[in-house]
């Protein structure tokens, strides 16, 4: 896959960044997007919003909304969302403390992600979306769907975590690494640099039994949405019993595969974006 390549468009009144200012319009993959930076309580949300083409009300069915994994950030899902935004709005997330999101004051729980993503989404007014959650993301996205169902229209979980038969960190480690082999130079440098540098370690270790402790399963069968699962089939850390296991135990649960290991939307972001489609029509 050939690097995309961000550059600033230029826009009036740069100003320092406030609490739910506007920053300056860029492009990434020929889609323009803004983002601004959003204050709930003392957890702060920096999204990214993809307006798309002004033919979007006629081409997309609905909105997505894109949430990122633990370590990561919202910038391994842009040429997911470049392509999404061809056809309709797009918004992608930097959850609190990850990306270019600030370190929250205290710990930070996946129920604390879920309520700020479902805040977002009704003070955004965004209307019956699909919204997608990659790896930790999607435990984020499913705990946000079954405490408030009527802000999400399609869920989608990408290698969703955690695998029921591995919840232990020498086990979550070993396939991190393992997909760390797997994934091409250019997703190891956007995911490596996320993890050391805009994360940190100490966030990564605080937040990890957020990703180990949930039990997503339990959530599954109370989703009344309909649910796709997806992963790569060389996904070493969501195994196709897990992933499958998931999408039987939703009630309008389904269940694809895509080529490439855990990063599918970084390292096939045509197909990935087929599917979602798919799934929102």
């Amino acid at each position: 896959m050939s690097a995309t390549r961000e550059r600033s468009v230029p826009a009036r009144g740069r100003r320092a960044p406030r609490p739910e200012s506007r920053y300056p319009t860029r492009e990434i993959g020929g889609a323009t997007y803004f983002t601004s930076r959003d204050v709930y309580g003392d957890l702060v949300l920096v999204v990214k919003r993809f307006p798309g083409p002004p033919t979007a009300a006629a081409e997309s069915p609905r909105p997505f909304v894109l949430v990122h994994g633990i370590g990561v950030s919202s910038r391994y899902f842009q040429p997911l969302a470049a392509r999404l935004a061809r056809l309709g709005p797009v918004w992608v997330v930097d959850l609190p403390g990850y990306g270019a999101s600030p370190k929250p004051p205290r710990h930070v729980t996946l129920e604390d992600h879920a309520e700020v993503l479902a805040r977002f989404l009704q003070r955004a007014g965004i209307r019956n979306p699909v919204v997608v959650g990659h790896s930790m993301g999607s435990q984020v996205v499913s705990v946000a769907a079954h405490r408030h169902p009527e802000l999400v229209d399609r869920l989608v979980m990408l290698g969703p975590t955690t695998d029921d038969r591995r919840r232990s960190v020498p086990q979550q480690s070993w396939s991190l690494f393992i997909e760390m082999l797997k994934a091409p130079w250019s997703a190891k440098w956007v995911v490596g640099s996320d993890y050391l540098f805009r994360c940190g370690i100490p966030y990564y270790i605080r937040q990890l039994p957020n990703l180990i402790d949930d039990r997503p399963e339990d959530r599954m069968p109370q989703l009344p949405m309909p649910v796709l699962v997806v992963r790569g089939d060389g996904d070493p850390i969501c195994p196709p019993r897990w992933t499958r296991h998931l999408a039987d135990l939703a009630p309008q649960g389904r269940h694809a595969e895509v080529r490439g290991p855990h990063v599918i939307m970084f390292t096939d972001p045509g197909r990935t974006a087929e599917l979602l489609l798919e799934h929102a029509r």
